[in-house]
Parts: C-alpha cells; sequence; structure tokens
C-alpha cells in the first residue's frame, strides 16, 4: 500500500506534537546593517529553529531555543539573576515570533554554503534582521523544507483555511523574493560599501509536498548525526537522467497531460520537473511496450513497460509514481499528477493494459472480461484513503499497541535486547566459505523442535533456539546423498511427521523425492513417485500437519494435483486424488488451510482455491500477469497471500455479501461481479529506488509467509529482497495505516527468512554464509537513514557457518 499524503496533512494533521518541523543546530543573530549600535550581536551561539503550533487556529510560532553547553545555564543563573527577572527567563532562553507575512521570512539555502533563515525584526530599526545561521551539517532542502512550512503558515493564518488549498502561486506570495540580498550576519570587515555575498533567495518552488509519503518526511529530517562540511558540500539534489530515445511506434494506447515531478534522493521529496508534459503509452514491438514522457523543451525520458516499473496510482491525489531504469541499471523514481480523475483513468488503463499484454501475451480487451478488468486495475491503486480525524486515532492506536508489545517482549525476554553484547566486534568476522562455492540456500524451521535446518550444497546445519531467542550450532549432516550412494544438494526441503523427517528432491530427478531420517541423519527412502508426472511442487496435507504424523502429503506438476502418499506399494501417487488440466496451467506455487484447503498459484498470475483435491477449483482469481513465485494463506483460510518478484497481493477470501456471505472461496465460488479486492503490498517507488541505489539490484522478493502456529493469530507478513529483511504488519495493512512495513538491513543478500514458529517475535534469517536469529522489534521504519544504515552482520556466537568446516562433520542425532 502506498499512502501518499501532503507534508502538511503529515505535519499539520499530527495535534499530538507542539513542533511541527525543525532545524536541530546552528546560531541566532540580530543583524543591523545601518545602525550605529553595531553591525551584528551573537544572541544564541547553540541554538535550534522550530514552527510550533499555538492554542488557536490557524497561528503558528517560529521559535528560536537556545541550547547550553554542560554547566553553563547554572553559570547564567548565577552570573544574571537580575537580569532574566528583568527580562524573562523564557526570553533568554528562547525568542519566540509569530509566523506572520509581516516578518517577511525567507531563506537562503545554496549547495555549499551555510543556510540562512531570515525575518525582520519588527521592533528594531528599518533594516534590522534576525538570521538563524544552521550549522555547516545542515542539508540545503531541509532548510528548504522549513521555509516551505513557514510559508503555509502564513497562509493559514491570512486566509484562516487549510495549506491543502493552497496553489504554488499562493505560497510564492510568501517568498518575499523583491526584499534585499540577506547580509552576512557576522562579516569579516565594516558593512559599509561591501557588496552582498549571500544570493537573495529564490522563489519557493513547488516540491509536490501534497503528495509525499510520512517516510519521505522523515528521510527530508534533518538528521542528528555528525555530518562533515566537506561530506554536506558532496550531497547535490538528484537530477534527471538523459533520456532515452523511443522506439518506432506501432500503435498508441494512451496520451495524456500531467505535471512531472522526480524523487530526489537528498531531500527525500518529489521535485517539480515540468508543469506540462504529454505521457505517451505505445506499442513498439511483438508484446513490448514503451512509456514516453516528452515537455515542450526536452524529451525527460523514455521507459519499457515492464513490471519493475512498480506502477502505483493515487486517485485521492491524481498521481501516478512509477520507477525508471538507465542503460546502466540505476534506478529513479517518477510521479506524474494529472489534471482530474478521468484523465488519471485513461492513462491507468492504457498503461496496465500495455503491461498486462506484455506479460500475457494476449490481448487486453480479448482476454479479460469486463469483470475482470476492476480485479486488474485495483490491483495496482493506492487504497489506502484516511481522514485526518481517522488518521490521528490510528497512529495513536498503533502507538499505543507498539507500546504493549514492547513492554511484553521486555517482560518475557528479560535482559534480552537487540543490542549486541560487548564483544560484538570480535564476534564479527569473516567465517570463511566452502572451498567448493556453496552457500546457504533453503531454511526450514521446525514446528515440533526448537530447530532450523540450513541446507548448503550436499550438506544441512542444525541450528538450536536457545531460551534467550538466539541460534546455537547444534550439528551438521554431511555428504547427502541417494540411498544408492550418489551425492546430491537438495533442490527443495519440507519437514513432516512431526520433525523427524525431511522430503527432499534431487535436481534433474523430477519424478522421485527421498526422505532423510533427521534423527540418523541420512537419507534413507527413495520414492518413485510416477513414472510421467513430475513433481514440481509438494507442499503439507495441512497446515499443521508438520506437526503430526501425517504420511500424506500434495504434489503438483505444472497442469496437476495430487496426493502422494509414501505407503503405497510402487509409485507413491495416489491415482484417485489426481486432478490434471489439459491446458499449460504452469503452477508455480500451492500451500493449504488448516482444514486442508488448497490454494495453487501459477506463473500466468491467477490463483486457483479448492476445498479437496480431485475436482474444479471452487474459485478461480483472474491473472495480473506477473509470475507468482510463492503462495501462503491464513491457518483459518480468510487470507491468501501471493508473492511476486516486485510486490505481494493479499486477499480476502471471506465472501462479506450474497447468498454465499460468511463463506470462504475455498468452499464457495464469488459471484461473478463480487470478485475480492486484492490489497498489493509492495515498498514504494522511492524506497524501490534508494534499495536499488544502494544495492544496484533490482528487487526479488523471497516468498513471503504469515508467522504462524496452533491457535496463533497471523499478525505479520515477512519476506526479503537482497540484504533486506521486509516485515508488513497486518494490522497496519488492514487499518490502511500510510507505514505498514519495516526493514532490517544486512551486509549480504538474504538467501531465506521464516518465522520461528509459534510467534511473531523472531525471525530466522539465512545469508549465504550465516544464520541469524533477530527480535522483530529491530526492524526499523524505512527512513533515508535506515535504508542506507551500516549493515547488520550476525554474530560468530548467534550461527556459526563454520559448521560446514571439515572438523565438524557428524552424523550425529540432534
Amino acid at each position: 500500500m502506498f499512502a501518499l499524503r501532503s507534508l502538511s496533512s503529515y505535519l499539520f494533521g499530527n495535534t499530538s506534537k507542539d513542533n511541527i518541523v525543525e532545524l536541530p543546530s546552528g546560531q541566532l543573530y540580530l543583524v543591523r546593517p545601518d545602525s550605529i549600535k553595531g553591525y551584528s550581536e551573537l544572541l544564541f551561539k547553540d541554538a535550534a529553529a522550530y514552527v510550533r503550533r499555538t492554542g488557536q487556529d490557524f497561528q503558528y510560532q517560529l521559535v528560536i531555543q537556545r541550547a547550553y553547553e554542560e554547566g553553563e545555564a547554572e553559570l547564567l543563573e548565577e552570573e544574571g539573576a537580575d537580569d532574566s527577572e528583568a527580562n524573562g527567563v523564557g526570553d533568554r532562553d528562547e525568542k519566540v515570533f509569530l509566523l506572520d507575512e509581516e516578518l517577511h521570512f525567507r531563506i537562503q539555502a545554496e549547495q555549499g554554503e551555510d543556510s540562512v533563515l531570515a525575518w525582520r525584526d519588527l521592533s528594531g530599526d528599518e533594516g534590522d534582521l534576525f538570521e538563524f545561521v544552521c550549522d555547516p551539517s545542515t542539508r540545503a532542502d531541509a532548510a528548504r523544507n522549513f521555509g516551505r512550512v513557514a510559508a503555509q503558515c502564513q497562509y493559514e493564518r491570512k486566509y484562516r483555511r487549510s495549506n491543502l488549498q493552497a496553489t504554488e502561486q499562493d505560497l510564492n506570495e510568501f517568498a518575499f523574493i523583491h526584499e534585499p540580498p540577506i547580509p552576512d550576519a557576522s562579516p569579516v570587515s565594516s558593512p559599509v560599501g561591501r557588496s552582498p555575498a549571500i544570493s537573495p533567495s529564490p522563489p519557493i518552488t513547488r516540491s509536490l509536498n501534497d503528495l509525499r509519503e510520512p517516510s519521505d518526511y522523515d528521510m527530508a529530517r534533518e538528521s542528528r548525526s555528525t555530518v562533515t562540511p566537506q561530506k554536506q558540500i558532496a550531497q547535490t539534489p538528484t537530477k534527471a537522467p538523459a533520456s532515452r530515445r523511443a522506439p518506432e511506434s506501432r500503435e498508441i494506447l494512451v496520451n495524456e497531460e500531467a505535471e512531472l515531478h522526480l524523487f530526489d534522493f537528498t531531500s527525500g521529496t518529489f521535485v517539480l520537473q515540468d508543469h506540462d508534459v504529454q505521457a505517451i503509452v505505445t506499442e513498439v514491438g511483438s508484446w513490448k511496450y514503451w512509456l514516453q514522457i516528452s515537455g515542450d523543451n526536452q524529451q525527460w525520458l523514455g521507459q519499457e513497460v515492464v513490471p519493475d516499473i512498480n506502477p502505483v496510482f493515487n486517485f485521492e491525489y491524481l498521481s501516478f509514481i512509477f520507477n525508471h531504469y538507465t542503460e546502466d541499471g540505476s534506478a529513479y523514481s517518477w510521479l506524474l499528477k494529472f489534471k482530474d480523475r478521468e484523465t488519471e483513468e485513461r492513462f491507468q488503463e492504457g498503461l496496465m493494459q500495455a503491461l498486462w499484454e506484455h506479460l500475457n501475451q494476449t490481448k487486453w480487451h480479448k482476454a479479460v472480461k469486463d469483470k475482470d478488468r476492476d480485479y486488474v486495475l485495483d490491483a495496482f491503486n493506492d487504497l489506502v484513503i484516511q481522514d485526518r480525524d481517522d488518521e490521528r486515532e490510528a497512529e495513536a492506536a498503533a502507538e499505543d499497541e507498539e507500546e504493549e508489545e514492547d513492554d511484553f517482549e521486555d517482560a518475557h525476554d528479560g535482559q534480552r535486547g537487540e543490542e549486541y553484547d560487548e564483544d560484538e566486534d570480535e564476534d564479527e568476522v569473516d567465517l570463511g566459505r566452502d572451498e567448493d562455492g556453496n552457500v546457504n540456500s533453503q531454511l526450514a524451521v521446525g514446528a515440533k523442535v526448537d530447530r532450523s535446518f540450513v541446507v548448503r550444497g550436499d550438506k544441512i546445519g542444525v541450528f538450536k533456539h536457545t531460551a534467550d531467542n538466539q541460534l546455537e550450532f547444534n550439528t551438521s549432516i554431511n555428504k547427502i546423498s541417494t540411498p544408492g550412494g550418489k551425492l546430491f544438494a537438495p533442490k527443495k526441503i519440507m519437514l513432516r511427521a512431526a520433525d523427524r523427517d525431511m522430503v527432499l528432491q534431487r535436481e534433474g530427478d523430477p519424478n522421485s523425492l527421498y526422505r532423510m531420517d533427521l534423527e540418523y541423519g541420512k537419507v534413507v527412502d527413495e520414492w518413485k513417485v510416477h513414472d510421467d508426472i513430475p513433481v514440481d511442487i509438494f507442499t503439507p496435507e495441512n497446515k499443521f500437519a508438520q506437526t503430526t504424523d501425517e504420511q500424506t502429503f500434495l504434489g503438483l506438476s505444472k497442469n496437476a494435483l495430487f496426493r502422494i502418499d509414501p505407503r503405497l506399494a510402487g509409485n507413491k501417487l495416489v491415482d484417485s486424488e489426481l486432478k490434471q488440466y489439459a491446458g499449460k496451467n504452469d503452477f508455480s506455487a500451492a500451500t493449504t488451510t488448516e482444514q486442508g484447503y488448497i490454494a495453487v498459484a501459477s506463473n500466468k498470475g491467477d490463483i486457483r482455491m479448492f476445498d479437496r483435491l480431485g475436482i474444479n477449483a471452487k474459485t478461480a482469481l483472474p491473472a495480473l500477469g506477473d509470475p507468482i513465485i510463492g503462495i501462503d494463506v491464513s491457518a483459518d483460510g480468510r487470507w491468501v497471500l501471493a508473492t511476486t518478484r516486485t510486490y505481494l497481493l493479499l486477499i480476502d477470501v471471506l465472501q462479506h455479501e450474497g447468498k454465499n456471505e460468511g463463506k470462504l472461496g475455498f468452499e464457495k465460488a464469488f459471484a461473478k461481479d463480487n470478485k475480492p479486492q486484492p490489497r498489493r503490498l509492495a515498498l514504494t517507488p522511492s524506497h524501490v529506488a534508494q534499495f536499488q541505489h544502494e544495492t544496484k539490484q533490482p528487487l526479488s522478493f523471497t516468498s513471503a509467509r504469515f508467522n504462524t502456529g496452533e491457535g496463533k493469530e497471523e499478525t505479520t507478513i515477512i519476506s526479503a529482497t537482497g540484504p533486506f529483511v521486509v516485515t508488513w504488519s497486518m494490522k497496519k495493512v488492514l487499518d490502511g495505516r500510510r507505514d505498514p512495513y519495516s526493514i532490517k538491513r544486512y551486509s549480504e543478500e538474504v538467501k531465506a527468512d521464516n518465522f520461528k514458529f509459534g510467534s511473531d517475535k523472531n525471525i530466522v534469517v539465512a545469508l549465504p554464509n550465516e544464520v541469524d536469529m533477530v527480535a522483530r522489534r529491530a526492524l526499523q521504519r524505512p527512513t533515508r537513514e535506515s535504508i542506507m544504515a551500516p549493515p547488520a552482520t550476525p554474530k560468530r556466537s548467534k550461527a556459526r557457518s563454520s559448521y560446514l568446516s571439515r572438523n565438524e562433520i557428524v552424523n550425529s542425532p540432534y
């Protein structure tokens, strides 16, 4: 979900905080260019600037608050008691100004120079100014953001209405571009006859802050960490890359006018590039389509229409956000803003037609029925629309919930926290790699035993879950081989029979499966499933079959579903429970509910739901076109979770109206005009661009899963892409929260991930050469800082990948 919110909605709408925006470090001067009293006076050596609410509607204050060095405040109290009584402690510690247009508040913020805020001293002489000179570590864009908020406050005071109604022209009224240049606060020489060293502040440019996300604002807020001036100068606004030439067009699918905005990595905002562009989608080849955006004076960008553009439409704000990739793989995030809903709807249908036809290689109007088009289009809409009151209530409730959750975890986890121990530096060592180049590839988490199993080439490492929720190396199973002695690296694995057995599949042998006795640490059986039907997928009989002695499980080929019973003589496929399709369905994933209902997905992107084997599906959900690489379902069968390479789909399959109200899609078919509305869970395009800016790799989600456990409610979803683990809060998603996901960055690509069975608090993560258990609360909201954060390295004491060394190869039971 992408809840695009204005800066003003995010800042002004949160009444729980008095300060709306801040610049945390700078100096306050009183500058008198033409006064005999002296050119300038340093009032506060170290201070912070805020825009603050008052108790009255449409009234805001500019506050400069003094910061004291250690002991300074006490010294001043002793030396200046009389003075403080005369002037008031508040005036000595902070200066407060009503944000009114009379102040002529303006900013000077140029890259490589100290940013300056300036406003009239209304009680002083003509030309006297207060100047807040920002610390050199302050980003210019942070100062500009501060200035924009100040302009919005002045607009509200003057017109006594919300700044959401303000246009760019309205806000430029408060830029005061015709004022004289801002003089230096502390000149080297006398001000007489000096030429201005600082150019006048430019007019406020619209950076589409009415379409910001809360995380965008967080990324634009001034960091309190130390940044050297040299590093600050190196940070420049994101520039549009060179446009690619559009291929020759066969047919124009859609051509609409819009505003064009580019996401700036430095400030975390969308910045206006062109007021009027043409956004054109054309067919350029056999199932190939092209998006070209052109202005009156230049070609802005050309992009092939592919899933990686991550299209998101928000009709509340008439916006479309997408990713654009240059030939060297660099990612950028762009935003189109349309003049009205009808224009955006036409563009959406044209673009989605192109994307769907590219993926399915079939004509949209011929293959997709009218009743299914809304299902496809809705999946790419931003469904989160909240008014301000609902937003406040949701955020307050979420904060309370998170505090309660932290209290619960603290009570149960004792002294354990996410912080590493004092010997962390010694633990974070390179644990080496196998001489044969193998890395960790698959993960299976035990349900009956507190163990996790990690596949690495022809070996399996066994890790114990400790009482303090860490991993401890237990043993390794080396040289996995068939009963006939052929070594192999398991292609797929599945725990069964109360975690005593593991089912393995060998590459190049699709018609057979192998049973490993984990207590013995050896493959003991080969099961020939069928002579002609391969096993491409296998999954448990029901959601919690792993915890029981259930012997049967489900198998799928590309176009068949069947039951596998290892107790049968000869081939293990149960012929009476085989459902074969004549067409090429290209099944790609399957899962089951606690009752044994079956959900099957395909590389075409469709999902089928069965109440049992051997019959036709009760419900078939239309294909969006993207191949589904993984599927999960809640234990009760209400929520289906599908994973594609670039996004997840969360689908409520409980029927809420009609004759089948209260029934699941597994039990009764949905009415033709009442398909469920999919929720598309994805990273925001701006986060995608930043992820790829950091990793230089495209998105590629691992198969997403719910937390699971008998009698446990599904509360969280987990997946990973590249070095990032990502979790979505079900509550936040269903409440329409603007920030439903959290992230944690590792030093290497995450190969596999899953929750500890029976808990949503702890996550097992397999990296190429490490295995880690991390507390979910250690994940952070995605901000510029957390995305760029130094990657985490698991401690050696948690889970040693050296379990693969020759000195530790054992075949002992765990």
